[in-house]
């Protein structure tokens, strides 16, 4: 008995570092080798012993390539859907801030108006908006809707007054002129600039005289009747956006006075800001300081429903195409199903050497998240890069195929905006790795409830 003791222990020895979760278990001297990998104080191989092999069925080849394909599909698939949302989000941020730039080169950053459209002690408001610090420029304005008549055409204007030396520092109309320029709106002569869209719906050209009517009449004999009054067209802008190209009219503040019959006063203060975001913030201020009567209106309050819907629109795109993303993480759901069915046997044997079952659990996880991580740098990297060099990329295309994607007849711009910004890839970059990393939970758990005898009884 001795004998066949001392031969029993010749074909085996103890090695704790192999056991896994047994430091005591004996393993045969042909799995020693084996067990190299599994090391936790080996100085050529600190990896804990699941990450080693969850990378090594990763890359693993041999057996089945079938399941090799899908991994590469689901890297690709989540690659493509992070690639899509930020793109998709760069290009509509470039909407939204090339339509915010145009509507704030027609309109200033924020108005102080007053009740009734008549402010008479103007020039201590607009003192007193021109001592905050994130102001810039201010200047009063005189708005009022009005009629623009020539030869059989008929248009509805509005009509806004302006100082044309303060207001080149407010907005940039002095910019979008095509024809003329903004200092021929002389006091007293009676001078008009329209926008292109309602010239030529006019029929209008440089020099000829429209007839503005105002609403606001003088009492005769026959009644209420309007005033009516001859300008001269001195020139024409062109912005981009039909709100003000077919309906804005630009006069001299004095003449708007006069037609308007304000005497002396004006309806509002008009100013530029240092920071357009801070607007509703220097708003709030302002509001606090003013007398009973007069608001401060910022250009997001008078812009609120476009951009609420425009934010709306972002946030439906970002649900929407984050499903392309869920696709993906069912793909690595089916991958790691496949993959933990193909490899029973290998979880029976770990399972028999001690491994534990969230030990298992960790394999396949760390072969899933390999494959989600993977994916989500290719689709970011994908995405920036076209993101980047989206005006290099459509232009291409459209050359290519013979195509206009955004025709300058139909809509406001014409090319396709990107405004990349880092905050919304690191965003979309964690989301979907925390979908890959979700995915992953169903398989490993699937996969560490095998029973090594049953996996192991046909083997």
């Amino acid at each position: 008995m001795d004998a066949i003791r001392e031969s029993a222990q010749a074909r085996y020895e103890h090695r704790p570092d192999c056991s896994l979760k047994h430091p005591r278990a004996i393993i045969p001297r042909r799995l020693v080798a084996n067990c190299r990998p599994f090391h936790h104080n080996d100085g050529l191989n600190l990896q804990p012993y699941e990450l080693f092999i969850g990378l090594r069925y990763t890359r693993a080849k041999r057996r089945n390539h079938f399941i090799s394909f899908i991994s590469l599909i689901s890297m690709l698939g989540m690659g493509l859907g992070v690639m899509a949302l930020i793109v998709v989000l760069s290009v509509m941020n470039g909407f939204q801030k090339e339509i915010r730039a145009r509507m704030l080169g027609a309109s200033p950053h924020l108005e102080v108006v007053a009740d009734g459209g008549r402010m008479q002690d103007w020039q201590a408001v607009l003192d007193a908006v021109a001592q905050h610090p994130q102001v810039t420029a201010s200047a009063p304005y005189v708005s009022g809707q009005g009629m623009l008549s020539f030869g059989q055409s008929v248009q509805g204007v509005m009509v806004r007054g302006i100082d044309p030396a303060r207001e080149t520092a407010i907005t940039d109309l002095s910019n979008k002129i095509k024809a003329g320029n903004l200092a021929d709106l002389r006091s007293t002569e009676f001078g008009i600039v329209l926008g292109s869209d309602l010239a030529r719906a006019l029929g209008v050209r440089m020099g000829e005289k429209v007839m503005l009517i105002a609403p606001q009449g003088s009492i005769t004999p026959a009644g209420m009747m309007p005033r009516l009054k001859q300008f001269r067209v001195v020139g024409m802008f062109e912005i981009g956006m039909a709100p003000y190209d077919n309906s804005l009219a630009l006069i001299n503040i004095n003449d708007a006075q006069k037609l308007f019959q304000l005497g002396e006063a004006v309806t509002g203060i008009s100013t530029k800001l240092r920071d357009i975001d801070r607007a509703p913030e220097v708003a709030t201020a302002l509001q606090q300081q003013l007398p009973s009567g007069l608001y401060a209106n910022d250009w997001t309050h008078q812009n609120s429903n476009y951009f609420r819907a425009v934010q709306m629109e972002k946030k439906m795109m970002f649900i929407i195409l984050s499903l392309i993303v869920a696709v993906a993480a069912f793909n690595i759901v089916s991958t790691l199903v496949m993959a933990v069915t193909d490899k029973q046997a290998d979880i029976a044997i770990l399972r028999t050497l001690g491994a534990s079952p969230s030990s298992i659990m960790k394999i396949f996880i760390v072969q899933g998240v390999v494959i989600g991580l993977i994916g989500t740098l290719l689709g970011s990297v994908g995405g920036i890069a076209l993101a980047l060099n989206l005006d290099v990329v459509v232009p291409f295309i459209e050359n290519l195929f013979g195509v206009h994607f955004l025709a300058k007849d139909v809509y406001y711009i014409s090319e396709l905006p990107s405004d990349l910004r880092y905050t919304e890839v690191a965003l979309v970059s964690a989301l979907s790795f925390i979908i890959s990393l979700l995915a992953t939970l169903y398989p490993s758990y699937r996969a560490s409830k095998t029973q090594p005898a049953e996996a192991l009884r046909y083997e």
